[in-house]
């Protein structure tokens, strides 16, 4: 007697699911279990697990017949060990101890250990994503996790603690009970800290630094990466740090998208629900290349700038980071997400995270140009080198650049204080205008824009144009900066509530970008 049946998986490429047929034949010939699809090393030992499972859940293992089992698409590759309940409910079917009928518009997720327990695995939020986009609206997972797959709206989901209660559930007999299972999914990456240490912050807490608050505050209202350069001491740390606080609330597009990549990297603490304020993400500077971009052995785990996504990355202390981390920076602060290639295995994860670079002048923190004595140690070399890493390439992609003073020097400033509602009302309502102007781009900010379609949809006045072509002539300016000030004054007249910008936008959106003092009418709008 021969059989045929068929069960569905997913497969992840980054944060991006893939439905994935899992078919099982079973059939007179050379016993044994064949695999194919380009199944990773991790998945191939599935039959192992698969097997024992079958057989210590007292059902019947085809043990006299060859069986062969497809992946499909078969060009796909194929990791992990949440294949296993599928293809043990395909092989069950195709042998005849349930009805293949039973396993359609069904997607089965998760790990059997070899008493057949039906165990975690990371990733379940962006597989019951991609069953939703394919149309399957019925999901089964291991009971730890079905308050995660919830979180996807529409969907019908069942957690179960074992294989035989699978079973059981399919034959419609009663379920059995079983023990429950661990829950532990992984630990989290190097350097993750989360958003509730910043509670308790907010922007009033601080005084002075009235033109890095301004553009601070673009830089959050725009989604521009921004570099705080001065003295140790000077409130770097403090202002990055207060960022997120007069970010809006995640939208739930967004938020699933946050929570699909914290569930790969099996950070996702799912007690809190669905998340509704942006991530931190703060990585020491001794972090490793993968800790940041993403990869690892196996397969692929985001990194933090991944894990930062529609949030905030703080690289405090930039210049020491190691000299390979900072050039792999490049990808994400370009096109707003990183490819990680692994072996015969690519992805593509999230990057859209605001990045905020901080450095000191030099590797001992004390040095300034403008004094005679100014308490530093290091040697000329020392300097020079330390700043070239904070140069070229990617401070190209920087948009804003700040230089602070030390705390006794900084001016006062008439919105010290304000409190980061307040501001995260002015950054709300022009990330709203952005949206509404955006909307038949599938952009959110201007950070995100187009240079091309800001050329041609949303273009400066010719004034405004002279202005920038005669920094880039002067070679002040490089053409990648000319896109970046482009973004920069839309953003400033967005924060103005200006339906068009101009010069004078124009002008504080050079000196934002070139680090130049801004003028008063910059803070024009402001609500003191």
């Amino acid at each position: 007697m021969m059989g045929y049946a068929r069960a569905h998986g997913v497969a992840l490429r980054g944060a991006v699911g893939h439905l994935v047929d899992v078919q099982a034949d079973v059939s007179p010939g050379l016993v044994g279990v064949t695999l194919v699809g380009r199944a990773d090393s991790v998945l191939a030992e599935g039959r192992d697990r698969v097997r024992m499972a079958i057989i210590n859940s007292d059902l019947d293992w085809p043990a006299t017949k060859r069986i062969t089992v497809l992946l499909s698409p078969a060009d796909l590759p194929k990791g992990g060990s949440h294949y296993d309940l599928a293809m043990a409910l395909a092989i069950l079917a195709a042998g005849g101890e349930i009805e293949a009928a039973g396993l359609e518009r069904t997607v089965f997720i998760g790990e059997l250990a070899l008493d057949g327990g039906l165990r975690p695995t990371s990733g379940v939020l962006p597989m019951v994503l991609a069953a939703s986009h394919a149309g399957i609206a019925r999901v089964v997972v291991p009971e730890p996790q079905v308050a995660e797959a919830r979180m996807v709206p529409g969907m019908e989901i069942l957690g179960f603690r074992s294989l035989g209660q699978v079973v059981a559930e399919l034959r419609g007999e009663p379920v059995p009970d079983a023990p429950p299972v661990a829950t532990g999914t992984g630990g989290s990456l190097l350097g993750w800290r989360g958003d509730r240490r910043l509670d308790d912050m907010d922007m009033s807490d601080l005084r002075g630094m009235p033109e890095t608050r301004y553009a601070v505050e673009v830089a959050a209202a725009g989604g521009h990466h921004l570099l705080l350069k001065g003295p140790k001491g000077c409130g770097k740390t403090s202002i990055a740090e207060r960022i997120p606080t007069i970010l809006p609330d995640l939208s739930r597009e967004e938020s699933l998208e946050v929570m699909a990549v914290q569930s790969l990297a099996g950070v996702l603490d799912v007690d809190r629900g669905l998340l509704t304020r942006p991530p931190f993400s703060a990585p020491h500077h001794d972090a490793s290349k993968p800790g940041i971009i993403g990869g690892g052995s196996g397969r692929v785990r985001p990194g933090q700038v991944s894990l930062s996504h529609a949030g905030v990355l703080f690289l405090d202390e930039f210049p020491l980071f190691k000299s390979d981390v900072i050039e792999c920076l490049r990808e994400p602060l370009e096109s707003g997400d990183i490819t990680v290639s692994r072996g015969e295995e690519s992805v593509t994860l999230p990057a859209r995270a605001l990045v905020v670079l901080a450095a000191n002048p030099c590797p001992c923190g004390n040095y300034d140009a403008s004094i005679t004595k100014d308490g530093c140690i290091c040697r000329p070399n020392e300097r020079q080198a330390y700043d070239r890493k904070v140069s070229g390439p990617i401070t190209d992609r920087i948009d804003i650049v700040r230089t602070l003073r030390p705390m006794s020097e900084q001016n006062h400033d008439p919105w010290g204080s304000e409190t980061s509602a307040e501001i995260r009302d002015r950054v709300t309502a022009a990330r709203r205008r952005q949206r509404e102007r955006y909307a038949d781009f599938g952009w959110r900010l201007n950070g995100q824009a187009s240079g091309i379609a800001l050329r041609d949809h949303w273009p400066l006045p010719p004034a405004a144009e002279a202005l920038i072509d005669s920094r880039i002539f002067s070679g002040a300016l490089t053409r990648r900066g000319a896109v970046r000030v482009h973004r920069l004054a839309w953003t400033v007249a967005d924060l103005a509530g200006v339906d068009w910008p101009g010069v004078a936008e124009t002008e504080t959106a050079l000196a934002l970008r070139g680090g130049g003092s801004l003028t008063v009418s910059a803070f024009e709008g402001r609500s003191a």
